[in-house]
């Protein structure tokens, strides 16, 4: 199978007298990346690109590699969501293979499953957006940092700790480590939780689950007091897409292709994901290392869309878990009943789904099945050339994973769309629409970085899945005239 992927050409000619301000790199995401922004004559925002800078080569050396290593190679892509590469890779392989998985393996791996969004939801949203949240975009720059929450709100940063810690426990019974672990095998696992861990991650529930519940309260709280802001900033209309259950329900490990459009209208339902490269093509674009998928019915232009948390509590038709379900519905009437696009409301939805996934941790650790029955399927494996297609719901959207596998048992193609790629052009967006709101285009000030940097932070992207990037770099940002001279500068040390 061949990757559609097309090769956009520059701009160049058009922007040649355009002034340049550029954000390098950015701050308080995952990764390496940076922001130009180019003002015409009356200093209004033409054009905004949010770069990756850095070359990633995750799908050409992994090539010629045994394919029972995939699964465990791919976490290196990132140290915040490996195991959603961990699973996406089991998956396709289950796919290449044959293999059906039993029901306690897949009890297990959605145990892993759900930790891995509990930890990655409570990391982003308690150390990376609280101190924009609770102290405001402008606030103090030295302030506005975990340090401060940690000393103006400690119970608040407390509870952020030991909620990602409880996620990580997750991963490590059913994994073997709580970063870059072994468990999830093509066919299965290779370990079950036991009795013991069970019964002492049970005893932990209760507190947790009033702590998610806490979280999620305070962030409505924000939401209603500055109605305005939080609906308004970064409000950029996208189509939706995420992974369903058959029923429409919200299911994270697994599913089918629902797409709607701005207005929430359905554009494909139960699309199956194996069949995902007549949905979804990619391009290329000279100036960035992410690549650009967008829809084929939708054509280059018009066919980006968005997924993560925000598309995912509103494309589904229900929650599965009832705590979850009735902040779904919340969310649903804080908006009138429309879709809601601001970038802001995705720590709304992050926070919805992170109750979902605790909720879904307490039933799974009732389950006696997830401790007992056979861990591994029995199916003959299929021999000669194979291919397989795994997809899951990150915590910050729809991940790909797909290979191709030789009669020898090595890796021929790779090809992996990750959740930030999906949303590379929304971001692009919102930065245009923030910076178009709150830049006069003459000075430079922090809090322009910083609204900059809160409209990208809001979609939780994982830049280091696409980049690796050595060393530490500082921030600089300058306002360049049209003859290349500096009118302003900013500089901030790594």
């Amino acid at each position: 199978m061949t990757t559609n992927t097309t090769i956009a050409q520059e701009d160049a000619d058009d922007t040649q007298e355009l002034r340049r301000v550029a954000i390098d790199p950015l701050s308080r995401v995952e990764g390496h990346g940076k922001v130009t922004l180019l003002l015409d004559e009356q200093n209004h925002v033409r054009q905004a690109r949010l770069h990756i800078v850095e070359f990633r080569g995750f799908e050409k050396f992994i090539e010629g590699r045994p394919y029972w290593e995939a699964p465990v190679m791919v976490q290196r892509l990132c140290g915040i969501c490996p195991v959603s590469h961990h699973l996406a890779a089991a998956k396709a392989l289950d796919m290449a293979l044959g293999q059906r998985l039993t029901p306690t393996a897949e009890k297990n791996r959605r145990l892993m499953h759900y930790g891995q969004v509990l930890q990655s939801h409570a990391l982003h949203f308690y150390h990376l957006c609280t101190p924009d949240l609770l102290f405001g975009f402008d606030s103090d720059v030295a302030r506005r940092n975990i340090v401060g929450i940690i000393g103006e709100y400690p119970e608040i940063a407390t509870q952020g700790v030991l909620l990602r810690k409880y996620g990580q426990e997750m991963i490590h019974v059913t994994a073997g480590k709580k970063v870059h672990g072994t468990g999830a095998i093509p066919g299965g696992m290779n370990k079950a939780i036991s009795e013991s861990d069970r019964r002492r991650l049970r005893t932990q529930f209760t507190e947790r689950l009033d702590w998610a519940q806490g979280a999620l309260a305070l962030i409505e709280k924000l939401h209603s007091s500055n109605k305005a802001l939080y609906d308004g900033f970064g409000n950029i209309p996208a189509k939706t897409m995420s992974l369903v259950a058959p029923d429409g329900a919200m299911d994270l490990y697994h599913g089918d292709l629902r797409c709607r459009d701005e207005a929430g209208e359905l554009i494909f339902d139960q699309a199956d994901y194996r069949k995902y490269q007549e949905l979804i093509h990619e391009e290329v674009k000279s100036w960035s290392y992410m690549k650009f998928p967008y829809l084929v019915q939708a054509g280059r232009a018009e066919g980006w869309y968005r997924v993560g948390p925000l598309a995912r509590v509103q494309n589904c038709d229900y929650i599965p878990t009832r705590l979850a379900e009735e902040a779904r519905q919340n969310f649903i009437r804080h908006g009138g009943g429309q879709i809601q696009h601001g970038a802001l409301a995705n720590h709304w939805a992050r926070m919805i789904e992170m109750l979902h996934a605790l909720e879904s941790i307490g039933l799974l650790l009732q389950d006696d099945e997830i401790s007992q029955g056979e861990i591994h399927s029995s199916d003959p494996l299929i021999e000669g050339v194979r291919m397989g297609i795994g997809m899951i719901e990150a915590p910050r959207g729809t991940l790909i994973h797909e290979y191709e596998i030789g009669d020898d048992d090595l890796i021929t193609r790779c090809n992996l769309i990750v959740s930030t790629t999906h949303n590379n052009q929304v971001m692009n967006e919102s930065v245009r629409a923030v910076a178009d709101r709150y830049f006069d285009g003459r000075e430079v000030s922090e809090g322009l970085l910083n609204h900059i940097e809160v409209a990208i932070r809001a979609y939780d992207p994982c830049l280091s899945c696409a980049t690796h990037a050595l060393g530490k770099m500082p921030l600089i940002v300058e306002a360049l005239d049209a003859e290349g001279r500096c009118l302003s500068r900013r500089v901030k040390e790594a």
